[in-house]
C-alpha cells in the first residue's frame, strides 16, 4: 500500500538489532538442524536472488525485516527483488508459468484470497510437515488466535502476521450524525444517502470480505460457515444494500481515497485500514469508526507461501527466511503504522519492541476503545479456503457483476 524511505528502514532496523537482539534467542528460536534431520532442501552454495510477490500490502509489515535478512545473510541471497500484483490475477499467471516449466516467483505474500484460490487450483507447494524442522513450535509460538488462522493454509503456507479484523463502520462525523449500529440501520442509512456508503470488492479487499464474512454472524444466518447453502439473510441483505452503491473499487486504497477527499461519508473497515490511511493523511485524523451490535470479529491474517516449481536451493533460501521473519526482532516490524493493527502473529513481542515511529503512530492514530470491544465480542476465524472462494464467486456474480470497476 506504501514505501518507507530507505534512511527510515535504516532507522528501524538500527533500533529493532538493540532492542531486541537479546531477547530475540530467549524468546523464539529459529532451528538450525543439518539438511538430513530437518527435511529440507540444503542452502544455496552460492548467493540467489529471490523473487516477492505481494498482493496483500503485506511488503508495508514485513519489507524492513526481509532487507535486514539479506544484509545478515549474503551467503545465501545476494538480493531480493518487490513486485505487487492484484490477489484475483496471480493463480491464472502461475498456472501459465507453472505449465510453461517456469518459476519467476519465489515467495507470495497473500491474503487469505489467494491463499484460498493457490490452493483450490493447485499452484502452491506444501510447506509442512516436510519442513517442520524450520519452525519449531509454530502452532505454540503464535498468539492463540493466529495459531486459529495458521490450520486454514491446510500446510500451504505459514502465518506471518495476524489482525483481529472487523466489520467496523468508519465514517465522516461531520455527515454522519446518526451512526448505524445494525445492518438495517446501515441500510436504510444508505437508502436515504445514495451513493454515500462504498466498500470494495471482496475477493480483492479485506474489509470487503471481513464485511461478508461478519455479516451471517450479525444477521443469525443458519450456517455462517457456508455461503452457499447457509447465508440466506447475507445475499438477500446484500442485493438489497447494493440498490444504494455507486460500484465497488478492486482495492480498499481506492475506497480510502475517496472516503478521505469527500466523495463518500462511509464505508466497512477494519482496525488496521482504520488506522493506517489516518496516520498517512489519506482520511482524515477525526474521522470516527463503530462495531455493530452482537458482531462477531472476523479475524484476518497474512501467509507465506511458494509456489510449485521453485529450485530446492531457492526454497532452502525462502524457508530460512520465512522463518526469521517469525522471530521477535522481524515481527516487531510488523506494528508498521497500523496497517494490521496490531501485527505481530507471535507471543511476546510488545508495542515497547516496535520502531519509535510505530509506537507514536499507534499511540496517536490508535482507538482505545479497541481493547474494549475486542474482549467484549466473540471471535472467529475467515472461512475454509474453498468457502472463501465459493463466497468470492457468489459476491462476484449475484451482486457486484455490473458495478465492479
Amino acid at each position: 500500500m506504501k514505501n518507507h524511505p530507505v534512511a527510515t528502514r535504516a532507522l528501524r532496523r538500527s533500533f529493532l538489532r538493540a532492542a531486541a537482539g537479546a531477547a530475540t534467542a530467549a524468546l523464539f528460536t529459529v532451528a538450525v538442524l543439518p539438511a538430513a534431520l530437518a527435511q529440507t532442501p540444503p542452502m544455496p552454495k552460492s548467493p540467489v536472488t529471490l523473487n516477492i510477490v505481494d498482493v496483500a500490502g503485506n511488503l508495508a509489515l514485513t519489507q524492513d525485516a526481509i532487507d535486514v535478512y539479506v544484509k545478515k545473510h549474503p551467503e545465501w541471497v545476494s538480493k531480493v527483488t518487490y513486485t505487487k500484483a492484484p490477489a484475483p490475477e496471480l493463480p491464472g499467471k502461475l498456472k501459465a508459468m507453472q505449465g510453461a516449466g517456469r518459476s519467476d516467483i519465489d515467495l507470495v505474500l497473500t491474503g487469505t484470497d489467494f491463499l484460498a484460490a493457490g490452493i483450490e487450483q493447485g499452484v502452491l507447494m506444501k510447506v509442512l510437515p516436510d519442513n517442520a524442522a524450520k519452525f519449531p513450535n509454530l502452532m505454540t509460538n503464535y498468539q492463540p488466535p493466529a495459531a486459529k488462522m495458521q490450520e486454514l493454509a491446510h500446510d500451504y503456507g505459514v502465518a506471518v502476521v495476524f489482525m483481529p479484523a472487523g466489520p467496523l463502520l468508519e465514517y465522516n462525523p461531520d455527515k454522519v450524525k446518526q451512526v448505524p449500529t445494525t445492518p438495517a440501520e446501515l441500510l436504510a442509512w444508505c437508502k436515504a444517502n445514495p451513493n454515500r456508503l462504498i466498500y470494495a470488492r471482496p475477493a480483492n479487499s479485506g474489509p470487503g470480505r471481513t464485511f461478508i464474512m461478519g455479516l451471517p454472524y450479525i444477521l443469525g444466518d443458519k450456517n455462517p460457515k457456508d455461503p452457499v447453502n447457509g447465508w440466506e439473510k447475507t445475499w438477500a441483505y446484500l442485493k438489497e444494500l447494493n440498490s444504494c452503491i455507486e460500484y465497488y473499487p478492486t482495492g480498499t486504497g481506492a475506497v480510502m481515497k475517496e472516503l478521505g477527499e469527500g466523495s463518500r461519508d462511509m464505508t466497512i473497515t477494519m482496525t488496521g485500514w482504520d488506522i493506517n490511511p489516518r496516520v498517512l493523511g489519506i482520511v482524515p485524523k477525526n474521522f470516527k469508526v463503530a462495531p455493530f451490535k452482537g458482531m462477531t470479529w472476523v479475524n484476518d491474517a497474512h501467509y507465506m507461501t511458494i509456489p510449485k516449481g521453485v529450485a530446492p536451493e531457492k526454497v532452502a533460501a525462502v524457508l530460512d527466511l520465512m522463518a526469521y521473519l517469525l522471530t521477535p526482532e522481524a515481527q516487531a516490524y510488523t506494528y508498521d503504522k497500523g496497517y494490521f493493527y496490531p501485527g505481530p502473529a507471535v507471543k511476546n513481542v510488545p508495542l515497547s519492541m516496535a520502531p519509535k515511529e510505530s509506537q507514536d503512530a499507534i499511540k496517536e492514530y490508535g482507538r482505545p476503545e479497541y481493547e474494549g470491544w475486542l474482549a467484549q465480542f466473540p471471535h472467529t476465524q475467515s472461512l475454509e479456503p474453498k468457502a472463501q472462494v465459493e463466497a468470492f464467486r457468489i459476491w462476484d456474480q449475484q451482486v457486484g457483476a455490473q458495478k465492479t470497476k
